[in-house]
């Protein structure tokens, strides 16, 4: 018995490993929408733009390469100030049209077009591309599309 709890240990502590050290791009292709979302989100929040690189399409990369992205993304974040104080990522909903459309709440500042620090009401719209979701799309969303996906704010 104790030899089979060791083997069960020494695999769970494998797999964790595993999951830990793969470089993030493989660990994208494991994820859900939301999951994927939420990554996306924490590594911007963090300034980790390289490995945000892994969580957007190819249509967002606008053909650039890893470094040259995440360059413009450190630049766009560090001129405009940017802040994310947290986010909250509801439940993916997938269409018939095989996107997923993932809500989020910000909580974040800016210089330019949320100087308050106002909650901003986000879509996040993914597709499946190689295997993995990757974020296509991200949106501010009021009015109808706002009570649909946000109906308690």
């Amino acid at each position: 018995m104790k030899q089979v709890l060791r083997l069960g240990t020494f695999a769970m502590a494998f797999s964790l490993a595993v999951a830990v050290f793969l470089p993030p791009s493989v660990r994208a292709e494991r994820l859900g929408p939301a999951e994927t979302v939420k990554a996306y989100l924490a590594a911007i929040q963090a300034h980790r733009f390289d490995e945000a690189y892994d969580y957007v399409s190819t249509t967002l990369r606008a053909g650039k390469a890893r470094g040259e992205w995440a360059k413009e993304q450190q630049y766009i974040v560090e001129m405009g100030e940017v802040k994310i104080f947290g986010f909250d990522v509801g439940e993916a909903r997938i269409g018939a049209d095989g996107k997923a459309r993932v809500p989020n709440l910000l909580k974040s500042q800016d210089k330019f077009l949320n100087q308050l620090g106002l909650d901003e009401y986000e879509l996040y719209e993914l597709i499946d591309e190689d295997g993995a979701w990757r974020i296509d799309q991200q949106t501010l969303v009021e009015g109808a599309d706002r009570a649909e996906f946000f109906p308690e704010g």
